[in-house]
This record gives C-alpha cells, sequence and structure tokens, in this order.
C-alpha cells in the first residue's frame, strides 16, 4: 500500500509542479503518467482484495 501512496502523491506533486511552471510541462506529463498508474495499482488493490 506504501508504494501506491508514494506514487499518487508525487504524481500529484508533479502535477502541481507542471502547472506551475510552463517552462518544465514534461513535469506535467510525468505527473499524469505517475498519477494514473498509481490509481491503476490501487484499484487493482482493491479488487483483488474483494475477491
Amino acid at each position: 500500500m506504501g508504494i501506491v501512496m508514494t506514487l499518487i502523491i508525487v504524481g500529484i506533486v508533479l502535477l502541481i509542479l507542471g502547472i506551475a511552471v510552463k517552462v518544465a510541462s514534461f513535469l506535467l506529463w510525468i505527473g499524469i503518467i505517475l498519477l494514473v498508474i498509481g490509481a491503476v495499482m490501487w484499484v487493482l488493490r482493491a479488487v483483488k482484495s474483494r475477491a
């Protein structure tokens, strides 16, 4: 569970930094990718625990 929360937090931080700094727009994309990966891992873990 720790790695999932870490990915989500890092993704949110990078999204905020990417929006705040227009020059570093690649941070926005990295943040989005990490946020999606974290969300998918969280959903998969929730589904596995119910099964």
